[in-house]
């Protein structure tokens, strides 16, 4: 296999292209990364902190050359690919207090005299497996809990993000020792053999690729979590902002061209809030600006590959389509913001998740009927409710099958000091990222400390 990174808005710009590594290389990664792990664990937290903290200032410094070449590798509009750079750095900064962290307790035995302590204690190697839409954000909210906490990691990223992932690897390997932290590029077989010989697994991609690291850790017996997509959904209640909510649904259908796990792909419009929600939420998408994801004000660039796009084209073929269904005349691999309505049960836009600025508006009748159609879905990442009251908050949402529910706001975006993950098909295993990311980055031991002589 040869690993090849090419520009989403101009397929002729190749950014990388080599020959993919093998399976040999991901062992031998792995093994240098585990001859390493002690020294870095018992290095102290002084030395752990300071060498996070020395990444986050490196990310910091290059700010400018990495969203340049995060627009250029995976089409991510300027603006977010700055924000995404300066979530990064936040990220590095807010695990370099984690050494700190209490590792364990000490509690009172049952019965006479002793104590009985717990202290969580590093895996070894992280294996991290990450997608190409966040190049930068992923590998670090994966990595730096993982370093954090005394592990070594090996990295595999997406072959679309080769190029990212190999020069953020060379700024986090001046902060740390040689073997601390790897980048292997490739494709499944690298992925493959790294789910084969890392101590823990961290993956985030496709619900299929997500299932065979899973079925593969597990059978080994080994710490595997997957964040593997959504289908999410935007409940509109009649109380909303209509238009606030058609702008939050908007950005959050089409921003990025919606290559996000968090986008929006249904609209569930609630009784009244139908014919007002669809006239708002078309006349959005139709103003969301399409382009060249270089400049400032674009919005919704590119897709990520030929067949990405061709995949979103094809979604919408045969529906009543409210706005967009266009596939743009230009150079680059673009597809129009789109709405579409009237779609049956068993249409794929309300069974898979299309990777792309699509979604589908579907009527409820009330709110019990706006959560049984949200639920539908086989995947369970996020929900956004728009609505003017408590009520719906307070008494309806308990019901969604989500792994986290935002409340007049766009379904994307991420704070990535609280716990991040879904529900069913969208996540299997510990949360990611806040404290939860430590946990999973240990494993808790218990010991019994008896007296060496009878009192």
């Amino acid at each position: 296999m040869t690993v090849i990174s090419r520009n989403p808005a101009d397929p002729a710009d190749v950014l990388h292209q080599a020959p993919a590594p093998g399976a040999f290389a991901v062992a031998d990664a792995v093994e240098r990364a585990r001859a390493a792990q002690p020294g870095w664990a018992d290095g102290g937290a002084a030395a752990r902190s300071a060498a996070l903290g020395a990444v986050a200032t490196a990310v910091e410094a290059a700010a400018g050359e990495l969203a340049a070449l995060a627009v250029r590798e995976v089409g991510k509009p300027l603006a977010e690919a700055r924000a995404e750079v300066a979530r990064t750095v936040a990220i590095w900064r807010y695990y370099a207090q984690a050494p700190y962290e209490p590792t364990g307790a000490v509690h009172d035995t049952a019965t006479g005299p002793g104590l009985l302590l717990t202290r969580r204690r590093p895996h070894g190697v992280a294996g991290l497996i990450t997608p190409w839409n966040f190049p930068f954000a992923i590998p670090a909210w994966k990595a730096a809990p993982a370093l954090a906490t005394g592990n070594c990691v090996v990295l595999k990223p997406a072959p679309e993000a080769t190029a990212c992932a190999l020069r953020l690897a060379e700024l986090v390997r001046q902060a740390l020792p040689e073997g601390v932290f790897t980048v292997v590029p490739g494709g499944a077989t690298e992925g493959g053999a790294l789910v084969s010989a890392a101590d823990a697994v961290s993956f985030t991609g496709s619900s299929g690729v997500g299932a065979a690291v899973v079925r593969s850790a597990t059978a080994r017996g080994i710490p595997v979590q997957a964040e593997m997509g959504g289908l999410n959904a935007a409940i509109v209640l009649p109380d909303a902002d209509i238009a606030l909510a058609a702008a939050h649904i908007a950005g959050s259908v089409a921003g990025y061209a919606g290559q996000k796990c968090t986008a929006a792909s249904r609209v569930v419009a609630v009784g009244a809030a139908l014919d007002p929600l669809r006239e708002a939420l078309a006349e959005a998408l139709r103003a969301v600006p399409v382009g060249d994801p270089a400049e400032p004000g674009t919005v919704c660039g590119p897709l990520i590959t030929e067949a990405a796009r061709d995949d979103v084209a094809s979604a919408w073929h045969g529906l009543s389509v409210l706005a967009g269904g266009t596939v743009p005349d230009r150079p680059g691999w673009y597809a129009a913001p789109t709405l579409v309505e009237k779609a049956a049960p068993g249409h794929r836009l309300l069974r898979e998740e299309v990777f792309g600025p699509v979604a589908a508006l579907l009527p409820a009748r009330d709110l019990d009927h706006a959560v049984r159609i949200t639920n539908a879905a086989r995947h369970g990442l996020v929900t956004s409710v728009h609505t003017a009251g408590l009520d719906a908050v307070l008494h309806g949402l308990d019901r969604l099958d989500t792994g986290m529910i935002r409340i007049n706001a766009p379904t994307t975006g991420v704070d990535f000091h609280l716990p991040f993950g879904g529900a069913k098909a969208s996540s299997y295993g510990p949360r990611e990222q806040g404290r939860a990311a430590l946990d999973f980055y240990t494993s808790s031991r218990t010991y019994t400390l008896a007296p060496a002589r009878a009192s």
